[in-house]
């Protein structure tokens, strides 16, 4: 589906707040609440829109940290790795990646002993390298029209 400039502010109203009404989209872009809650069921059906959720402070629930962690697999190890990272409620996000490294994850832990022990379950898997995050510079950009 070509998303047409209609679709494309309807994704920039629920980017920035998921909760909005259809009803507030329509008056926001001119067209009715039953259309507008068309076009958003016609995305969620092609996965345009993927899903919706609530963005938990780490900080607030309880963890002090929140790093970057980079893994570079050993021979043999990044399918056993890919099974085993599914299982870490340390790891919010983990990307397979190229280049020197195989896997980037974003984790949040207690504490730097948490962190340590984190670290201690990887190492069987490969080499990490790790980056303590001291503030988010953008948060969920919006995704805009190519």
């Amino acid at each position: 589906m070509v998303l047409d400039n209609l679709s494309w502010k309807i994704l920039k109203y629920l980017q920035a707040n998921a909760r909005i009404s259809s009803a507030e989209i329509g008056r926001q872009v001119g067209i009715s609440s039953p259309a507008v809650t068309e076009r958003i069921k016609k995305m969620e059906d092609l996965g345009i829109i993927e899903g919706y959720s609530a963005t938990v402070s780490p900080l607030d629930v309880g963890y002090q940290l929140k790093a970057i962690v980079n893994l570079r697999a050993f021979m043999g190890k990044l399918k056993p790795f890919l099974d085993k990272v599914q299982t870490f409620d340390e790891v919010v996000n983990c990307y397979r990646i190229t280049g020197n490294e195989n896997i980037v994850m974003e984790v949040v832990l207690r504490n730097q002993k948490h962190l340590e022990s984190f670290i201690d379950q990887l190492i069987i898997y490969g080499e990490t390298k790790t980056q303590i995050v001291l503030s988010r510079v953008i948060k969920n950009k919006e995704i805009k029209k190519p």
